[in-house]
């Protein structure tokens, strides 16, 4: 008996601490194409503090003030060809599943002018996206993010769950079953 409680707890603590099964959702499970390179981490992960600027001289944020939602940060900037490709489709994710609970949020890192985002986000046909900046790239450092793009989800505590590096299709069935099973706190729907 002592032998099958002690199963028990193991059990449960391994589950809990896996961020996938957190909220009953094996996102890992979900991954297949571009997805694959999605890391599904072992246990969330904290994020930065540090603060970033809101678009349009809005003024500071920080991602605690996300807390709440499932949240996909994309890093990128008014260079990275691979962020032109991506972009209309986080644009068309958000457009889709955007709302109380969640939200892709869009921080360009390094020297990236209000201008030229603006020109880029006309350009790339993104209408439902925020065009916020981490212009001294101490969000980006403080969160590795080395190479740009870099996508991370944040669970509705806060915390990271899994990163993508480089550009993916966010338009595939793959991503929109992440995104949907995350939402709705199962993966069987």
């Amino acid at each position: 008996m002592k032998k099958i409680m002690l199963a028990l707890v193991y059990t449960a603590l391994a589950v809990g601490a896996n961020p996938s099964f957190a909220q009953g959702v094996d996102i890992a499970a979900l991954r297949d194409g571009d997805m694959n390179k999605l890391v599904v981490h072992d246990a969330p992960v904290a994020t930065s503090t540090v603060a970033f600027d809101l678009a349009d001289d809005a003024g500071p944020a920080t991602l605690e003030d996300w807390n709440g939602k499932y949240v996909l940060i994309n890093f990128w900037a008014t260079w990275c060809a691979p962020c032109r490709k991506e972009m209309p489709q986080l644009n068309a994710l958000q457009k889709e599943f955007g709302g109380d609970d969640f939200e892709v949020l869009t921080i360009a890192t390094g020297r990236n002018s209000p201008e030229g985002i603006i020109r880029f986000f006309e350009e790339a046909g993104v209408d439902s996206l925020p065009r916020h900046q981490d212009p001294k790239q101490a969000l980006a450092s403080q969160m590795g993010i080395f190479g740009l793009p870099i996508s991370v989800i944040m669970d509705r505590d806060g915390k990271e769950i899994a990163r993508l590096r480089g550009d993916a299709d966010w338009s595939s069935d793959s991503a929109r079953s992440i995104i949907k099973a995350l939402i709705d706190g199962s993966s069987d729907s």
